[in-house]
């Protein structure tokens, strides 16, 4: 896939979604995409910076996480894991962050991403591995919420597992 066909299949990616529906179109973060479905509000997009999204040579991947209406948010990454199952983390995109930090509304984050990035199960492979993941549908973004208040899961700005999720 040439880098121009991979920017298009991750800006799919690139779309606002809220409320606590069962499916959204374009694998777009939703509350319904985490194991348990959340009852949020949040609007979120994930999408990767033009015009330079990975570079020629694929040793960098830029990108911009974008939340609306979310509370407390102290961290978020990119997974690997198929729809509906849950994954490990293999590259920070925000956090840690300490709890209880109160609303997010715009720019979460925004960077580029390098093999250096990769934890997890890619710490030490190539960037290839995880744009490899993305482009075969095997990996998602969610953002991590913790109002700093035992119990957790209590409702929205509290799922530290994960409050919303995007298929990439």
């Amino acid at each position: 896939m040439t880098n121009r066909l991979c920017v298009a299949a991750l800006l799919v990616l690139a779309v606002s979604c809220g409320g606590s529906s069962s499916s959204t179109p374009g694998g777009a973060p939703s509350p319904s995409r985490e194991k348990a479905n959340r009852n949020s509000n949040v609007i979120s997009q994930a999408e990767l910076q033009d015009p330079a999204v990975i570079s020629k040579d694929a040793l960098s991947l830029s990108y911009r996480l974008i939340a609306t209406n979310i509370d407390n948010v102290v961290a978020s990454h990119i997974h690997h894991g198929v729809v509906g199952a849950p994954g490990p983390a293999v590259v920070f995109l925000y956090g840690n962050a300490a709890p209880g930090a109160g609303r997010h509304d715009g720019v979460l984050a925004q960077g580029t991403l390098t093999a250096a990035n990769l934890i997890g199960p890619l710490a030490g492979h190539p960037l290839s591995d995880l744009i490899a993941l993305i482009q075969s549908g095997d990996a998602y973004v969610n953002v991590h919420t913790n109002d700093g208040v035992d119990p957790p899961n209590t409702g929205p700005g509290d799922f530290p597992a994960g409050e919303i999720r995007g298929q990439l």
